[in-house]
């Protein structure tokens, strides 16, 4: 068979949208906004994404509101970034792709030096990862931030995307929402999976709201948040469950937390040493260099780490889902996409490869030359993700 008469290459339909083939470059961190603003550094790095033949690029992690900003050089979505984001995805569409944009909210990952006002989470127990020590949420500060993710969606649509992907997972807001990890709350938005997934649904109404009839919604979610006392398989499907009946177009399938098992959504280990470098706070780096090893671990990678998880939630929900974790080559892509998922995302194999999806057209092409060393990520809380061969 030629490779463009596999899977890969054959148009489908998500939500609204047909997307040019079934890839999708996936929501992880750029770096490439300083100040919080969009740079020409971002607009270039989707180009060459979309050159590359991608279906759609999606712009990775930006926040609904200043609360939720966890770095300095992360997206805040409002209308200082508008025109950059419209010079954005005209570059994107110009090239054949569709472009997507994350919005989320960091909970209480976010930094007070960034926001100016202490970090906000469903319950306030300490976050030894940031450290942060944030505000419990009122009923107030709830339903101010489920309208700025309706806000967010509306001036995504300005700005020209074609699709919104809502973070529910890796332990942001409203994955520490659903974890009962971190949510302790006594109220409707505490306890049983029904109350803790209330926030979720009252985000996603906002969201399905202001997407009408012609954005996509997509929800990236956990399957597990990768640790002990952490939301297991079962309530996950419950809540892919919820999701498809509130109208989600698609699911992103990820796993892992951010403040307790980062390398559960990676994979590998974590650079140290690398991280610790291009830190610019002394005493994080002397906090990481110390203690980074005890509180990342390392968790054993291997290609398309997530597909046996990912196949329980194929087999219980009817709506598109895409395939996200460990895709460096042609073989396994096919494998998943055999396996009735209707996308794959990826991100590091597009880091070294903008034009990996172009290349895998030839038969001499069939895999990224990313060797998940996590460089990429080691670098994100300083500075732009790049990878170490593009230095």
């Amino acid at each position: 068979m030629k490779p463009t008469e596999k899977k890969l290459f054959t148009p489908h339909r998500l939500g609204p949208l047909t997307l040019r083939n079934r890839s999708i470059r996936a929501a992880a961190f750029e770096g490439m906004c300083p100040g919080n603003l969009p740079t020409d550094a971002l607009i270039d790095y989707h180009r060459d994404v979309a050159a590359g033949d991608i279906g759609m690029t999606t712009v990775a992690y930006a926040a609904v509101e200043r609360s939720g900003l966890s770095f300095s050089h992360q997206l805040l979505l409002d209308e200082e970034a508008l025109p950059k984001l419209k010079n954005l995805t005209q570059a994107v569409h110009e090239e054949g792709a569709l472009c997507s944009i994350q919005i989320g909210h960091c909970g209480n990952m976010a930094k007070r030096s960034v926001t100016q006002s202490r970090p906000l989470a469903p319950s306030s127990k300490i976050n030894l990862y940031g450290p942060t020590f944030p505000r419990q949420m009122t009923a107030s500060d709830i339903e101010t931030i489920t309208r700025s993710f309706g806000k967010a969606v509306h001036l995504a649509r300005r700005a020209g995307f074609d699709a919104v992907e809502v973070h529910a997972g890796h332990g942001y807001l409203i994955s520490q929402f659903l974890s009962p990890y971190t949510n302790q709350r006594k109220d409707e938005y505490g306890g049983s999976l029904e109350n803790r997934a209330r926030f979720l649904k009252e985000v996603m109404r906002e969201v399905k709201k202001a997407a009408r009839e012609d954005l996509a919604v997509l929800v990236k979610m956990n399957m597990r948040d990768g640790f002990a006392g952490g939301m297991e398989i079962q309530e996950c499907l419950e809540v892919s469950k919820m999701l498809e009946s509130w109208g989600a177009d698609a699911l992103v399938l990820s796993g892992g937390f951010v403040s307790k098992a980062p390398m559960y959504i990676l994979r590998g280990s974590m650079p140290i040493r690398v991280m610790s470098r291009f830190m610019t706070n002394p005493l994080m780096k002397i906090f990481v260099r110390a203690f980074g090893n005890i509180l990342i671990k390392d968790e054993k990678f291997s290609e398309v780490y997530f597909l046996e998880e990912a196949l329980k939630f194929r087999k219980s929900l009817n709506l598109p889902l895409v395939y996200v974790g460990g895709l460096l080559g042609r073989e396994k892509i096919e494998t998943v996409l055999e396996k009735n998922f209707e996308f794959v995302a990826m991100a590091r194999a597009l880091i070294q490869n903008p034009g990996f999806i172009k290349n895998m057209l030839t038969e001499e092409f069939s895999r990224s030359s990313c060797d998940t060393c996590n460089y990429c990520i080691a670098k994100m809380y300083s500075r732009e993700v790049t990878c170490i061969q593009n230095e």
